[in-house]
């Protein structure tokens, strides 16, 4: 098997897997129970916020645990007013959860990178909220965060001067990021960061959302009052202590995750070079996670590509897997301006930590030879 597909979902490393283990069925106990082995397990569950919030340069107070991204996004919502300002490009549980309040999307060029400009327009007075991701989930294009805080920062500073009191918050959703990526809150200048285990080689179904001092969120989820009443619901240790484990690797081995897909992306890009039709490599080559590498082939169905490779036990996808699943053309790469006919014949590449230099040459051989036959076959129906 050949999987270039992370951008999805990434396996479950070992180490997580073994550290999750325990606490499945010797250490099952509630945390919030009263007894020495369940107040052991809540110590746990609390060293394991703390590991994990350490990896973002936050303390385990700072994040609220959630059951993965799209929860945490919705939650950080909860602080905005009536006025939303959202990148055209971000994740579909961004642009959802945005359609509940007045909404403006904000531009990108042809890169997927923000057109500040844009960006400086439609930060009126009225806007509560903020949210940009910090890399796509289709291109990999990574946005420059600190300057974009920078811009909010001095709003914030006119707005006092001025007397509006309207509250503006910065949230970014960084759940491609995390292993590729020295994510650091501060340095950042977020208000609010979401992040995900399912994409950190950690298990899925769970995440985080970092709350900077002063942001009052309010609970979307109601019972026991967990996570500060934030997040109401027995805890999920497994896969909390799995998440710890996955976020310390991830930044470990960031150098040598990054070395590794840089020697990919090249292979791939240098293999693609002799295709039967032109590939076009999407994204901001110079501000892009380097395990993404995005390429259309005009004129060709990338479906029937996929499923070619199916065949072949190579996996990639057209885009968004939750787009992908239903249909639909990717809203990102409209937004950059790809044709239908690019748009039609676009596969998402992400590489992996399983991945190896041979994985990736045999990849490029099969998509070639995958449009080739697709070729033979639309001239074969014209004729």
């Amino acid at each position: 098997m050949i999987y270039l597909d992370h951008a999805a979902a990434t396996p479950l490393s070992a180490k997580v897997k073994k550290a999750m283990e325990p606490y499945f069925a010797d250490n099952f106990f509630n945390p919030s129970a009263p007894y020495f082995p369940a107040k052991k397990v809540r110590a746990e569950y609390d060293t394991a916020k703390d590991r994990i919030a350490h990896t973002i340069g936050a303390k385990g107070n700072d994040i609220v645990i959630t059951a993965g991204a799209t929860e945490s996004i919705n939650l950080a919502f909860t602080v905005a007013t009536k006025k939303v300002l959202v990148l055209e490009t971000e994740h579909q549980s961004v642009l959802e959860t945005a359609k509940n309040f007045d909404c403006k999307l904000i531009k990108v060029d042809k890169t997927g990178l923000i057109v500040l400009n844009d960006f400086r327009k439609k930060l009126d007075g009225d806007v509560g909220l903020v949210s940009i991701s910090l890399a796509n989930n289709e291109l990999g294009t990574i946005q420059p965060l600190a300057e974009i805080s920078e811009i909010i920062r001095a709003e914030r500073q006119n707005r006092l001067k001025n007397g509006n009191k309207t509250p503006l918050y910065f949230h970014s959703d960084a759940s491609q990021a995390l292993n590729l990526i020295d994510i650091n809150v501060a340095r950042l200048g977020v208000d609010l960061l979401t992040i995900n285990s399912a994409k950190i080689y950690g298990p899925k179904g769970v995440g985080a959302l970092y709350v900077a001092h002063g942001v009052k969120l309010k609970p979307i989820t109601f019972g026991g009052g967990q996570e500060n009443g934030l997040r109401s619901g027995t805890e999920n240790v497994p896969s909390i202590i799995g998440f710890a484990v996955a976020a310390e690797e991830a930044k470990t081995h960031l150098n040598g995750n990054r070395k590794h897909y840089e020697k990919l992306q090249k292979i791939f890009r240098e293999e693609l070079k002799d295709a039967p039709i032109e590939p076009i490599f999407l994204g901001n080559k110079k501000h892009q996670l380097l395990n993404f590498c995005p390429v259309a082939f005009s004129g060709i169905d990338a479906e029937r590509i996929i499923y070619k490779l199916e065949d072949k036990e190579i996996y990639l996808s057209t885009g968004a897997a939750c787009a992908a699943s239903k249909g639909e053309k990717s809203h990102v790469l409209k937004a950059i301006g790809l044709t239908d006919d690019e748009i039609a014949g676009s596969l998402r590449i992400s590489f992996g930590a399983l991945n190896s230099e041979e994985d990736i040459k045999t990849a490029a051989k099969e998509i070639k030879t995958a449009i080739e036959e697709e070729l033979a076959r639309l001239g074969g129906e014209s004729a």
